[in-house]
């Protein structure tokens, strides 16, 4: 085997790796046969996790922008029904793309659509990881409370507790390789499901071995709807299913008080904060400090960019420092380096895993190069890579192979990418759209 070594990062230095695991961090002496790549006054990270994301949306950015989340849904719903599992594999390929070009080597997709009851769309979706070369946490996600039975979703895009649970299976079954692609379970949203199918789903997930996920305490109107329909709080709904536990991580978590905050780090149950998603949709801003300092795991998230049109997962860590601090009203209760810590180490925790998120030799050689150009004049180099310009990764390898290389994807043309989702995207626009 050939050792890499990436030499001359301003910081936290040279970075070597070989075999896909990381070897030694810091200053590295060479070596006979060494493969040398020049990263002089660059910056070197732990590949990025983004521990929430919606793959799909990417087919419906820039719609229903003045709605609430439930407005937003209930307008999206239809839309996403008339989706195909080709679009969500074009969509899928644009959106690990984008996320590798801005340093992800990781990304959990949550899909609850699944018309038709056809799951070759998590196939997909696995296909569209494989090309870029990102790993995937695909959870296959799911809805059986429909309008007609109170629930928030139309009843065209539920499905059948049974089969739920038997594709879950089946998806397991055919994808799940608990390396570059691991599935997950996921029904939705307490608003969109039943009791039943989160009971049912994690006895099946823990049967298996897999992680939990869903949609918790992100807006207020959530709040009311559990209080109406259940008498509790939407944490307190899920504590009494076996949902606050050490396998399980939610999505958004914004509307907590001081004692979930506490029951949270006390079961080590995390938590993906979306900065630009929540801001985007008015939904509030997530206790990420006093989560943090409760001791729950607590990642960063694009989510989907029908609520965030960026779709690269770098800008949340600016968006999460910002939040941090105008929650807190506090500029020394969240740093950069604690933003880059969320967006790696924490976003690993999240997702179970201790094998990412940081430069330690042993560890699976995920890495980023950012390109440092601009920031010489920076006196801290991670202030000026969190709160500097955007950029695209210079390099990215994940388990040692490139995926980025020179600022542009290793297996596929992102141009050509973007071109085939805007020819799909447009033939669900509505008429009387500008073209």
């Amino acid at each position: 085997m050939t050792r890499t070594v990436l030499r001359g990062a301003r910081w936290p230095g040279d970075v070597a790796f070989e075999g896909g695991r990381l070897v030694a961090v810091g200053s590295v002496a060479g070596q006979d046969g060494d493969t040398v790549v020049d990263c002089d006054g660059d910056i070197i990270t732990a590949g990025l996790v983004n521990t929430h994301h919606h793959f799909y949306q990417w087919m419906t950015r820039g719609w229903a922008v003045d709605r609430t989340l439930f407005g937003w849904l209930s307008t999206l719903y239809p839309v996403w029904a008339r989706l195909t599992p080709e679009d969500v594999e074009a969509a899928a390929l644009v959106a690990l793309g984008e996320l590798a070009l801005t340093g992800c080597t990781t990304a959990a997709d949550h899909h609850y659509l699944v018309p038709g009851g056809d799951d070759s769309v998590f196939d997909a979706i696995a296909r569209a990881a494989r090309t870029i070369g990102v790993r995937a946490h695909i959870a296959r996600g799911s809805m059986d409370l429909g309008a007609s039975r109170g629930g928030l979703p139309p009843d065209s895009v539920v499905e059948d507790l049974d089969a739920i649970l038997a594709s879950t299976q089946a998806v397991y079954d055919r994808l799940h390789d608990g390396e570059r692609i691991v599935v997950t379970v996921a029904p939705c949203s307490p608003f969109s499901v039943t009791p039943e199918l989160m009971t049912e789903s994690a006895a099946l997930a823990r049967r298996l071995g897999l992680r939990l996920h869903t949609h918790l305490a992100e807006t207020l109107d959530e709040e009311r709807d559990a209080l109406a329909r259940f008498g509790k709080r939407p944490l307190g709904v899920l504590d009494d299913l076996g949902w606050i536990a050490g396998d399980v991580w939610v999505a958004h978590g914004i509307h907590f008080d001081d004692d979930e905050v506490k029951r949270l780090g006390l079961a080590g149950t995390g938590v993906a904060h979306c900065p630009s998603s929540n801001c985007r949709l008015g939904s509030g801003i997530c206790r990420t400090a006093d989560l943090d300092a409760a001791g729950a795991p607590v990642g960063l998230g694009v989510d989907g960019v029908a609520s965030n049109e960026i779709g690269g997962l770098l800008p949340e860590l600016r968006m999460a420092l910002f939040l941090a601090r105008q929650r807190g009203l506090d500029p020394t209760g969240f740093r950069p380096a604690d933003a880059l810590r969320l967006a790696t180490e924490g976003g690993a925790r999240c997702l179970g895993r201790d094998d990412i998120g940081r430069l330690e030799p042993g560890l699976r050689a995920d890495v980023v190069v950012w390109p440092g150009d601009d920031l010489a004049d920076v006196l801290d180099p991670l202030a000026g890579l969190v709160l500097g310009p955007e950029r695209t990764a210079r390099h990215v390898f994940v388990e040692g192979e490139y995926v980025v290389r020179d600022g542009a994807l290793v297996g596929a043309d992102i141009r050509a990418l973007h071109t085939e989702l805007a020819r799909r995207a447009r033939r669900l626009w509505p008429r009387d759209a500008a073209r």
